[in-house]
């Protein structure tokens, strides 16, 4: 009883570890220690199944050969700690060589025990083959079950020397493997969900641009890990002129993105009706805002451009002013100060006309960018300035390259943005 008591409390311990872990890779990381700590193992493998309907309807095996790259894929090896003795430790280093254990051992309904590998004579010669390269001389295998009947994958952990996990060992992994196979499909389903929302997003958000003579475009967007409802756009109208657009709607989530797209529709109809005034453009768009979503506001910036005379005259609603980028100047366009949208009884403000010049580029942003730098505002638009100002001479004609650039030189290196970016750069030719 006393050993039965002491076995729920280690398996307590592991699975509330491994309900910590909120990504797919670490919980693969986490069954792969657990279970060899439960078995005593000193190394070990685990690997999911592609999604699918093979995996759905149970038609493959445990270890089909149509493995999905990446966290798929992954693959963990186990080492003793040689400060600390019996203590094991995930090494971070992927192998393909122990990859190659999944696709040498059979599929699996349950698990699979190997004592002595060298001394099976019936042995898959593939499995003989890598154990003997990896020195390994017992292994046991175990499915990844998310439901009776809906298979995740396997994991098998390796003995350096012929050996077996005991029938206590063995019924104690089984428990937490149960309990990491649901954990994992969990995970899995979120991670779908966010994949789709993302892609959701993307194409709410951007397109193809259009091709128009005299100007060259190209659009960003970063989404942010809060979600949320910044937006570009960039329209042909009927008369051969352009409307550019970029905004952002308040707020987070599943309903900012939902209030953005229809915004962003809304727009586009007035831009074909009225695209060559902007002020009315964003008049009726705060008029149908203020009707359908009162709870809501945005910031929003229209620009209807004219390459064939060079000109572009655009208006905006608590947004952000475009930048102008040319070889003798680098400036905020001044436009007139006004409110977001949705924020009063009745919107207007005069539109602004700017000429560019042949050479230089227009930027519209999203507030987003300006706050990704982690700096009081007005600090952000001089470091957007000076970012622009030292952008390469060849970078300013190409619309793509001066993208980049930008969101290079402004975005943290390898850390998470929390409101999204949109960024839109129209160079004149």
């Amino acid at each position: 009883m006393a050993g039965w008591v002491s076995d729920l409390t280690t398996l307590h311990e592991l699975t509330e570890r491994l309900a910590r872990c909120g990504t797919v890779d670490a919980a693969l990381q986490e069954v792969v220690r657990a279970g060899g700590a439960l078995v005593g193992a000193r190394r070990g493998v685990v690997r999911l199944e592609p999604p699918g309907p093979a995996r759905r309807e149970g038609g493959a095996g445990l270890f089909d050969q149509r493995v999905l790259p990446g966290p798929r894929n992954r693959v963990f090896g186990l080492g003793l700690d040689p400060a600390q003795p019996g203590r094991l430790e995930t090494l971070p280093k992927e192998s393909s060589s122990y990859g190659h254990i999944m696709d040498a051992l059979p599929g699996i309904e349950g698990p699979l025990a190997h004592p002595d590998l060298f001394a099976e004579a019936d042995l898959d010669p593939r499995f003989r083959e890598v154990a003997r390269g990896l020195g390994i001389a017992a292994s046991y295998a175990a499915p990844l079950l998310a439901a009776p009947e809906r298979r995740l994958g396997a994991a098998v952990w390796l003995y350096d020397e012929p050996a077996q996990p005991s029938e206590r060992q063995c019924h104690v992994v089984g428990l937490y493997l149960r309990y990491a196979g649901e954990h994992l499909a969990r995970l899995e389903e979120l991670v779908g969900a966010v994949e789709d929302a993302e892609a959701l997003r993307g194409q709410l958000r951007s397109g193809v641009l259009p091709r128009v003579h005299g100007i060259r475009l190209a659009g960003r967007y970063r989404g942010g890990t809060r979600g949320g409802g910044g937006w570009y756009d960039a329209l042909p109208l009927p008369d051969g002129t352009l409307g550019l657009a970029v905004g952002t709607v308040t707020g987070s989530g599943s309903a900012a993105t939902a209030a953005m797209a229809a915004l962003r529709s809304a727009l586009r109809s007035y831009a074909v009706l009225e695209g060559e005034d902007p002020v009315a453009v964003l008049s009726d768009l705060e008029l149908l805002l203020r009707l359908t979503d009162p709870a809501r506001s945005a910031t929003a910036l229209f620009a209807h451009c004219d390459p064939a005379a060079g000109k572009l005259a655009l208006a905006g609603a608590g947004h952000a002013p475009p930048l102008i980028l040319g070889e003798r100047r680098v400036e905020f366009v001044e436009s007139t100060l006004s409110a977001p949208l949705g924020m009063l009884s009745c919107w207007e403000a005069p539109s602004v006309e700017i000429r560019p010049e042949p050479g230089e580029a227009v930027i519209l942003y999203s507030d987003g960018l300006l706050r990704c730098t982690g700096v009081p505002v007005d600090r952000a638009f001089a470091r957007l300035h000076a970012v622009a100002a030292g952008a390469p001479r060849l970078c300013r004609r190409d619309p793509s390259a001066l993208a980049d650039h930008l969101l290079d030189a402004l975005l943290p290196k390898g850390a998470a943005i929390e409101e999204d970016i949109a960024l839109l750069t129209a160079c004149f030719t």
